[in-house]
């Protein structure tokens, strides 16, 4: 299959940065605070949920803020969210879910899809209706890394971004076991700090996972 550009500065960004902080965030201005404090502890891959508070216009304007950012969405589950996602400027687009009709949509307007898969014949539809990469979730349920690893054989083709399990102490691990990247979400943004305000500390623990993972 030949990778469109977007795919493959997609691809290059997710091998470049390796971890995506993914932020569902109650309202607004949490989101803000919780993507400003990753993005300045050196984490350039941001997913704000598309069932976040008011996520269209927070993606737009972390987009404007954070410019050497890649913004995207997830949790998207139908064709109208996708557009929609697309429309607030997202640059990429998970989904907890293969829908062709969702893979085909973000094909034709250029823009990186990560369907999300679990079994081997879910990932390989993913793969073959045009994903960019493929979400393999909830990874730890069914094995972590280990599980990653044993996917490499006949399907090493095909980039994985585990999510659902993957903490600090573990993600070099799914690196290793031939992940492309990995998604962090509570565990980088642990509740207590987030209603503390400790932004600080929310951006050492982002700037120790980059270090760990580089």
């Amino acid at each position: 299959m030949l990778l469109k550009m977007p795919n493959q500065f997609w691809l290059s960004q997710l091998q470049k940065h390796r971890a995506i902080a993914v932020i569902r965030a109650p309202t607004f201005e949490l989101g803000r605070q919780m993507a400003m404090a990753v993005a300045s502890g050196g984490m350039q891959l941001i997913e704000i949920t598309w069932n976040s508070d008011r996520a269209a216009e927070l993606i737009s304007q972390l987009r404007f803020k954070l410019p050497e950012c890649t913004i995207g969405t997830g949790t998207l589950f139908n064709v109208q969210q996708l557009q929609a996602a697309i429309a607030s400027g997202a640059q990429f687009l998970f989904t907890p879910h293969v829908d062709p009709a969702m893979i085909q949509a973000a094909v034709e307007k250029d823009v990186a899809i990560i369907p999300g898969a679990l079994t081997p014949t879910e990932i390989i539809t993913a793969w073959t209706q045009g994903a960019s990469c493929v979400k393999v979730f909830p990874v730890q349920a069914v094995g972590g890394a280990s599980y990653i690893k044993s996917l490499q054989g006949p399907l090493g083709h095909i980039p994985l971004i585990p999510t659902g399990g993957v903490t600090l102490e573990n993600a070099k691990e799914f690196l290793q076991a031939g992940a492309i990247s990995v998604g962090l979400s509570s565990e980088l943004f642990p509740k207590h700090l987030v209603e503390d305000g400790n932004w600080e500390a929310i951006a050492q623990q982002a700037s120790n996972l980059i270090q760990q993972l580089a």
